[in-house]
């Protein structure tokens, strides 16, 4: 593979960054704690502990899982004859096509049940302050289909690769309540906190919204993005109730492999994995007419991309006489999974 230029490695420079302002958020919940009953999430010392923890055994396994990326990214590389110059004039034209393709990769993450069950991670806390940037999948194994066109392209790997911790980094600074709205060209054209907000949020119009890295454009162009109109409520449709890492890392993987078991026959079970993450099969039963074939038809529940387990959050939607996925929030919208 040809030698690129050494770029440099944007998220370890950035960590003292991270420090630096997670500590100057924290003083400022001590200094200005908001109203009680207003809807400042705040920080909460389990949690942001179990976020941290989260982003730091991420570190560990993306080590790991970028071995075979790197071995198929450089043999597609290998096989294509096309090149991109490294050049500073280049470098920006990347970012943005890596984005572009970030936003797919994230939206794919929200509307495929096992791809879902990788970034549920980062959805899984109820708080929104700036350690829940850290709070990463162990199983990011998922992602590296979606950026094999610009490798064929000519992009070189390790450009791939420090495009996407751009865009980690500034992703960082967005998963804030201190921070209100920016000006309206800001909010227009780029991904905020407010944004950023509505994406983290688990109710009504909210869900699955805002899927862009870098840009919002993306959102506006493709009919996903929500502007933040009332107080967030975050988490999931569904909440977890744990601060154990390895249940947060795998508790959506443990509720898919319930359901298989649970399959009737192999449509099912392609449903339980490729399906939303609210979709749930046809119910056996009579159809004497269009309201009991109404009841019986299989779909993805609106708005339930957002749940702990399709089959647990179909009894819940039963019980509660409302939409699946519909949650400590309210009513669901939506279509909906990366940072």
């Amino acid at each position: 593979m040809p030698s690129v230029p050494n770029l440099p490695d944007v998220v370890l420079w950035s960590i003292p960054a991270f420090l630096l302002l997670t500590a100057l958020e924290v003083v400022s919940y001590r200094l200005h704690p908001g109203e009680p009953a207003g809807p400042v999430a705040g920080y909460e010392a389990k949690d942001a502990a179990t976020s941290i923890s989260m982003g730091l055994g991420s570190l560990f396994f993306d080590a790991l899982w970028k071995i075979p990326i790197v071995a198929v990214y450089s043999a597609v590389y290998a096989l294509t004859p096309l090149r991109i110059p490294v050049e500073w004039w280049t470098l920006l034209p990347m970012l943005l096509a890596q984005d572009f393709f970030y936003y797919w990769s994230h939206r794919g993450h929200h509307v495929i049940r096992i791809l879902w069950a990788c970034h549920v991670v980062h959805h899984s806390s109820r708080k929104f302050n700036l350690t829940t940037a850290l709070r990463q999948p162990w199983t990011s194994l998922t992602g590296w289909p979606f950026y094999l066109p610009l490798i064929l392209l000519g992009m070189h790997p390790a450009v791939l690769a420090f495009c996407h911790s751009v865009n980690l980094v500034y992703q960082f600074w967005i998963h804030t309540e201190r921070i209100g709205r920016l000006p309206g060209p800001v909010e227009y054209v780029f991904n905020t906190p407010s944004h950023h907000r509505v994406h983290h949020a688990s109710q009504g119009g909210y869900l699955d919204r805002n899927f862009g890295g870098i840009l919002i454009v993306w959102d506006r162009l493709f009919g996903s993005f929500a502007p933040e109109t009332e107080p967030c409520v975050y988490g999931l449709t569904k909440n977890i109730d744990t601060y154990n890492p390895l249940r947060v890392a795998t508790h959506e993987y443990a509720a898919i492999a319930r359901d298989l078991r649970a399959a009737r026959d192999w449509r099912e079970a392609a449903g339980r994995l490729f399906r939303g993450p609210g979709w749930r099969p046809p119910v056996p039963g009579p159809a004497f007419g269009p309201a009991s074939a109404a009841s019986t038809a299989p779909g993805t529940v609106p708005g339930a991309s957002r749940t702990a387990g399709a089959a647990e959050t179909a009894e819940t939607a039963e019980a509660a006489g409302t939409a699946e996925g519909a949650g400590p929030a309210g009513p669901d919208p939506s279509m909906s999974a990366a940072s």
